[in-house]
């Protein structure tokens, strides 16, 4: 029997950028063939089908957000992490001329409603971040650093929604004006803390 000749994932995160830049429904087999150099047959036998294959890239984009969780677990005060955090999601926004925005974001507005799998993984993602925040929100309430007015569950909630939505007006907003917009987001956003 005959070994792959490939490390799969590296085909998910080859497969991971062809979906990110075109999206689920414009991307077909054979951009897929040509985004990771695999033939149809061996795309099929590793992965079953393009949503198969869509799913695993899902998994693997997990590792691109990891550093955004890691960023907000780290020391500091908790403002000032939300503030960096906030202006690490408009920087990915602003330097990216192909405004492909956030895979997840994209895979919630064009599948997540009627993909259940899909769905679930979006949620999964979500709720790191979701978790990540909530902890440094309540260590930035019990210093005195954050505001106890609302829930550190609704304050992680708003800002998980807030750097999803920076990534919709990041992708839909005309260039001249995205920077701006981004940055009034972020100002009214630090406002809640």
């Amino acid at each position: 029997m005959r070994t792959k000749e490939f490390e799969p994932d590296e085909i998910a995160d080859a497969a991971m950028r062809v979906f990110w830049q075109r999206g689920y429904a414009a991307t077909s087999i054979q951009d897929l063939v040509e985004g990771t150099g695999l033939s149809r047959s061996s795309l099929y036998s590793t992965f079953e089908n393009k949503q198969g294959l869509y799913q695993q890239a899902l998994r693997r984009y997990e590792a691109v957000t990891t550093a955004n969780v890691e960023l907000l677990s780290g020391s500091g005060s908790p403002r000032e992490l939300v503030r960096q955090f906030l202006m690490g999601v408009a920087e990915d926004e602003l330097g990216d001329p192909q405004k492909r925005g956030c895979l997840v974001a994209n895979a919630t507005l064009e599948l997540a409603g009627h993909d259940e799998a899909v769905a679930e993984l979006v949620a999964h993602n979500f709720q790191r971040l979701q978790k990540a925040l909530e902890k440094l929100i309540q260590r930035g309430q019990q210093s005195g650093d954050v505001s106890t007015a609302r829930s550190s569950r609704a304050l992680a909630c708003f800002f998980v929604n807030t750097a999803q939505g920076m990534r919709v007006l990041g992708k839909g907003s005309p260039s001249s004006r995205r920077r701006q917009r981004l940055m009034d987001v972020i100002d009214v956003a630090l406002d809640a803390l």
